[in-house]
């Protein structure tokens, strides 16, 4: 019972970091300490199918959750207070930094392991400059090549879902389908949409799903080959996330007491991601 609990948290902080440009649901994965299990999970999913579902039907359930019941109060505290709430997901990511620092900290420390880590490292921040997508897709009136779009655009989402550093909802951003798709999830309860809605987010979701199975075999494939390798570009991924998540705060006006409230939910942040990666 203890161990779904901690399971249904953890689904909840990765919900929450898939709904928010920026920040990534693949190193949040990694700073909880269950990466790796999820890519095996998904990679053999009818291997061991009675044990998988015990594992994901608990995160999942936290992870839908958080979509459902915490998105709208995410965003709007982005909107109100961008500084506080970032700095809390900061936190989360920093906090499971030292569980990840254990899988490279080996005693042969070899060029291209550090060359791995600043290739990833700069190819996260450059991505973190690109501008985001102004022109967004309508969602209405699809046809067959509309859907098709969509299916393709669940591919590449799912697969920066799952890669460290990555944010899956920036790239929908970047290709303009960020707010349409969080105005369709938003509508769900709207009865008169709701066969289109559901069409459209099934598409979706098998572009996802397709997605997600292929980028979890490579990387599990790359776990299997270089493993150390493999973690010092996570590494790189992930310290360079924390510079995108920044970025959009450098023209944020600062107050002394919201700089107070930043550092206390930073610290929380920390320790929650700390103490749960630890399970």
């Amino acid at each position: 019972m203890k161990e779904n609990i901690i399971l249904i948290l953890k689904g909840m902080i990765i919900g929450l970091a898939n709904v928010i440009p920026g920040v990534s649901g693949g190193t949040l994965m990694i700073t909880l300490g269950i990466y790796e299990k999820i890519i095996g999970v998904i990679s053999h999913f009818f291997k061991n199918f009675k044990e998988n579902l015990k594992f994901l039907i608990p995160l999942g359930i936290g992870l839908v959750a958080a979509i459902l019941l915490f998105s709208k109060i995410i965003g709007l505290a982005l909107d109100k207070y961008p500084f506080p709430t970032t700095l809390f997901f900061i936190g989360l990511i920093l906090g499971g930094l030292p569980l990840l620092w254990k899988k490279v900290n080996t005693k042969k420390k070899k060029f291209s392991n550090w060359l791995i880590f600043a290739l990833t490292f700069l190819f996260v921040v450059s991505f973190a400059f690109l501008n985001s997508g102004s022109n967004e897709v309508n969602l209405s009136n699809l046809n067959i090549l509309g859907y098709l779009y969509l299916f393709l655009v669940g591919m590449i989402a799912s697969a920066t879902m799952i890669i460290p550093g990555i944010s899956g909802s920036f790239v929908l951003m970047l290709l303009g389908y960020y707010k349409p798709i969080i105005d369709v999830v938003s509508s769900l309860t709207d009865f008169s949409l709701l066969g289109k809605n559901i069409l459209i987010l099934g598409v979706l979701g098998i572009g996802i799903l397709i997605g997600i199975v292929l980028v979890a075999k490579l990387i599990e494939y790359l776990f299997k080959k270089a493993e150390v390798k493999t973690y010092y570009g996570v590494l790189g991924f992930v310290l360079a996330s924390i510079i995108a998540i920044i970025k959009p705060l450098l023209a944020v006006e600062l107050h002394f007491l919201e700089v107070i409230i930043a550092f206390v939910l930073f610290m929380i942040g920390f320790i929650c991601a700390y103490k749960i990666s630890e399970k």
